[in-house]
């Protein structure tokens, strides 16, 4: 018998479990892929991130890897250039964008350092009741063997479309249109540091990442989807040309390394993340659009968040249920605002008043840090107004 059992080992799930063992739980690992391998992503990891890597003794190994320090920002809207850098978090100035085949086998190796039990190829099928309906294991495939394995606490970090989700019906508390569809492509040998580009009804970003490729992402409306993909690739150059000049001239003449990868399927919700006996953390408790690149970080941040409220108290059924509650509140709290913001950048529109504001930002290196540091999640928008902005506008 197992402590907890989490399902999904990307980047909220093998964290979650090597917190869990780090605190001196037995702990099952599972996932239907084999790592390494890749998944659809922005793969930005902003500073909150990054100081977390840190924290966990994790950022050493990101930086052995390649992947190169995101140190400058440069971000464009008509007339206006914000460059420079954010203030950080903890010492950690730099971003990171490494590839998800780099990432994610890097945190599945540290959680079994830690002492989970991984399994690859696991797919679950049911979930494990006691008779008075608490969740208290998983019934699954593992290499085509029918397993099944007790725990007090299964934790769902399985995706946006997460199966521990649909199992216990964990409803939706929070639910917004799907507002952009977006498409990415690697290109080899573009230099690039992090940039954004924005114009009415597209975004445009570039990071650099590893193996000395640079991630090239354009975002479209949702109301467009059907149209882009009849011939993406054609739509992805364009709204790079129209959007970015500037990034588009480093790309001419050049061919992408890999395939266009997109979605339409960027959906805005926050899920219920617990009950009795079972937990969601990363894309399956709460998903937005990708636009804002907000992902990693905050799966990083809900599995602190989860593992801390445990505690002790995961074999006593009514304070892990106490325990469980107070995460949600927590969470909650802290991802309604990044919520909020996201919808308000997804919507692509460029307003005047925001127009105004960046001007004024443009001229204060150190309003221009603040606002990077918004970029990232690492301050909110309160930080901005402060008595030189008011003056400036």
């Amino acid at each position: 018998m197992f402590d907890a059992i989490v399902v999904g080992a990307r980047c909220a799930g093998s964290p979650t479990a090597m917190l869990l063992a780090r605190a001196g739980y037995r702990v099952l690992l599972v996932d239907r892929a084999a790592f390494p391998s890749d998944t659809l992503s922005t793969h930005l990891i902003h500073q909150p991130g990054v100081a977390t890597l840190a924290r966990w003794g994790l950022l050493d190994r990101l930086r052995a890897t390649g992947c190169p320090p995101l140190e400058r920002a440069v971000y464009e809207v008509e007339d206006i250039r914000l460059e420079g850098c954010g203030n950080g978090v903890d010492g950690q100035h730099a971003g990171y964008a490494p590839r998800r085949r780099v990432l994610d086998a890097l945190l599945v190796e540290a959680a079994a350092e830690a002492g989970v039990e991984v399994r690859e190829r696991y797919s679950i099928a049911a979930l494990l009741h006691d008779e008075s309906g608490r969740v208290v294991g998983v019934e699954g495939t593992h290499r085509g063997v029918r397993f099944t394995e007790h725990a007090p606490l299964v934790i769902g970090a399985d995706g946006m479309r997460s199966t521990v989700a649909r199992l216990v019906g964990a409803p939706f508390t929070v639910q917004d249109a799907r507002l952009t569809c977006a498409y990415y492509s690697y290109w080899d040998d573009v230099p690039a540091c992090f940039e954004l580009y924005e114009r009415p009804g597209a975004w445009v970003a570039a990071v650099p990442t590893n193996d000395d490729a640079t991630l090239v992402l354009a975002y479209f409306p949702q109301s467009a989807f059907d149209e882009v993909r009849t011939d993406a690739q054609r739509a992805y150059l364009r709204q790079i040309s129209s959007t970015a000049p500037a990034l588009a001239d480093r790309l001419r003449g050049r061919l992408p390394m890999e395939r266009l990868r997109g979605t339409g399927d960027q959906q805005n919700f926050f899920r219920r993340p617990t009950g009795r006996g079972w937990a969601l953390v990363g894309d399956a408790a709460h998903h937005k659009d990708s636009i804002t690149a907000r992902g990693i970080s905050d799966a990083f941040f809900q599995a602190e968040c989860l593992v801390r409220h445990i505690g002790t108290d995961l074999h006593d059924p009514a304070r892990l249920d106490g325990a469980l509650a107070d995460y949600t509140r927590e969470r909650d709290e802290a991802l309604r605002e990044g919520y909020q913001g996201t919808l308000s950048a997804a919507r692509l529109e460029v307003h005047d008043q925001r127009l105004s504001l960046l001007r004024a930002v443009a001229k204060d290196p150190e309003l221009t840090a603040t606002y990077f540091d918004i970029v990232a999640g690492a301050a909110t928008t309160k930080a901005l107004y402060t008595p030189q902005l008011l003056a400036a506008l």
